[in-house]
């Protein structure tokens, strides 16, 4: 009986404490719950999803398989006795002197009073924790956002870079090969046509500096001629006339220099007189054959003449060489004006080759009409420059070159048929003496005096066929070695 009371005391003990321990639970739960209700909206909890009963439907458990059974570990192994006697020496921490009604149960756990205490504690620093999580939460979302803008920012950045770079490298490629043509169109100029040019030029300059050897030899024996016409004499015959044609019929039949004498009112002047040429009785009027005059002079010395008439052959004792001159329009013009007068030109190149232009009507006008030319009935070998002129053109360009009806022309006095505003742009001064300029000349015997014949635009004082030309038998580009001019009355011949 006494056994059964003191079970039954123990069994009251037990269950006082746990109604205890399930009040205390209680309260717990209660206060959670309140504290959940409280801050529902604050504190979101993942771990679970509440149900939406009005579109979901309530959750039913799934049926479990029965748990694994059979197996598993041994049992433990018994404890020493002397770890049991320890256990039993243990000490309940000390709880404020709250201590179990069981020795062995420990301290007694703390009231729901005492609980709620310290919870409530707790949540005031958990609350302002929270409050300043949020807003350095907030900050860290603005700041987050800003970041974004940049990094999107900086992105579209670098998108754009990177095409530049892609534009960049393009433009370098295409400028790379560009420059790589060019190096190459460099490379082979250098390496082929420089030298070539130079080879080219250097034969040039060999075939000038040839030239120019020639010309001083020429120019050395010129001057050794010229400084003894003075010592020179030569008798003049005492036959004299009108004109060489009247010289030749009074018994003067050697080719030599004369005095004539047209008119009783002008002096009586020298001329050289050609006897044997076709009959004889020429009056040369214009020589050339070997440079020693120059015939690039103005208007006056045209006008009155200039040159040298003849000079001394060697052992003979008369002027029986003619000399280059030009015996003047005033001459000229009166000579042809005294009745019909025929013109011959004879022409030889440099290899002794020979034609001739003969024109059965040759006048020359006054100085008042410009010593206006005209001619008529050609016939020779030369080919018809003065009235046809140059054979090589064709049409109008033909038209400009001919000669016949042309005023005279000097580098001081401008008559040519060049019609321009440039007072530059005329024809005596570009092609190198007086004459009878068209636009410009198919023939031009008082041109530059060029030895060995061909010369080319670049050895042109002006860049212009200004050499003694006669284009319709040698073209532009072949100076003649000799070339004269002689006039007599014209008369039937038997």
């Amino acid at each position: 009986m006494v056994t059964w009371a003191f079970s039954k005391s123990s069994a009251m003990k037990h269950f006082l404490l746990l109604l205890l321990c399930i009040s205390t639970v209680k309260s717990l739960s209660d206060y959670d719950e309140e504290e959940e209700s409280a801050h529902k909206s604050q504190v979101d909890a993942r771990s679970h999803r509440p149900v939406d009963r009005r579109r979901e439907p309530i959750p039913t458990l799934r049926p479990a398989p029965p748990p694994i059974t059979g197996g598993g570990y041994r049992a433990r192994p018994s404890q020493p006795l002397s770890v049991q006697q320890k256990k039993l020496e243990r000490k309940a921490p000390d709880a404020g002197g709250c201590l179990h009604a069981d020795p062995d149960m420990g301290a007694l756990c703390p009231t729901g009073c005492v609980l709620q205490d310290t919870l409530v504690k707790q949540e005031r620093t958990v609350k302002a924790n929270v409050k300043d999580l949020g807003t350095e939460v907030d900050s860290f979302s603005q700041r987050t956002s800003s970041n974004f803008q940049y990094m999107r920012i900086l992105k579209d950045m670098w998108t754009k870079r990177q095409k530049q770079i892609l534009d960049n490298e393009n433009a370098v490629n295409g400028f790379s090969s560009e420059l790589e043509k060019h190096e190459l169109y460099i490379q082979e100029t250098v390496n082929t046509h420089i030298p070539n040019n130079l080879q080219v030029l250097r034969s040039i300059l060999e075939n000038l500096r040839s030239k120019i050897q020639k010309l001083e030899s020429d120019v050395s024996a010129q001057m050794d001629y010229c400084r003894n016409p003075c010592t020179v004499s030569c008798s003049i015959p005492v036959v004299s006339g009108k004109e060489c044609e009247e010289i030749i019929r009074k018994g003067g039949d050697t080719s030599e220099m004369y005095l004539i004498h047209p008119d009783g009112f002008v002096k009586p002047y020298k001329v050289y007189c050609d006897m044997k040429t076709e009959n004889g009785g020429w009056t040369v009027i214009q020589n050339r054959q070997d440079g020693s005059v120059d015939f690039g002079r103005k208007w006056d010395a045209y006008k009155n003449g200039f040159g040298n008439i003849a000079s001394n052959e060697d052992i003979k004792k008369y002027c029986g060489l003619p000399g280059e001159y030009w015996l003047g329009n005033d001459k000229i013009s009166q000579l042809t004006k005294m009745g019909p007068t025929e013109l011959l030109i004879e022409m030889e190149d440099w290899k002794g080759d020979k034609v001739k232009a003969h024109y059965g009507g040759f006048t020359v006008q006054n100085e008042g009409n410009k010593y206006q030319i005209s001619v008529s009935k050609y016939r020779g070998t030369a080919g018809n420059a003065l009235m046809d002129g140059a054979s090589q053109l064709v049409g109008e360009n033909r038209t400009m070159t001919i000669h016949n009806g042309m005023y005279f022309s000097t580098y001081d006095r401008d008559n040519d048929g060049w019609i321009t505003s440039d007072s530059s742009k005329q024809c005596s001064k570009e092609d190198g003496g007086g004459w009878w300029y068209n636009r410009c000349h198919s023939a031009n015997p008082n041109g530059r005096y060029y030895w060995g014949g061909h010369y080319t635009w670049d050895m042109a004082k002006h860049g212009t066929d200004d050499g003694v030309v006669w284009m319709n038998w040698k073209g532009s580009w072949y100076s003649l070695k000799k070339m004269s001019m002689k006039i007599r009355p014209f008369f039937p011949q038997q």
